[in-house]
């Protein structure tokens, strides 16, 4: 039988859910921004709300999915893609 309790576990899934939303805040940026960058903001909340302990992450993790759609925004108004283009 397990002794540790289920706030223990609940604040451990709340860590794991700031760290997650911070890793695909910072993939986002280059990758599927469309994708990740939801999911980072929505990790991000939800990781709050469940009382993390590393709360800058989950805060810079909504950051970086902000961040992703506004670059995702920025590249569709720039020339009607949602693809990086390097070079000419």
């Amino acid at each position: 039988m397990s002794t540790t309790s289920p706030a223990a576990w609940r604040r451990t899934d709340a860590d794991g859910m700031a760290v997650a939303s911070f890793v695909m805040g910072l993939i986002g940026l280059l990758l599927f921004n469309l994708v990740f960058g939801p999911c980072a903001i929505i990790l991000g909340g939800l990781a709050l709300a469940r009382g993390t302990g590393r709360r800058g992450r989950a805060l810079l993790g909504i950051t970086l999915g902000a961040a992703d759609l506004l670059v995702l925004a920025a590249l569709v108004t720039a020339d009607q893609s949602v693809i990086w283009q390097f070079g000419g």
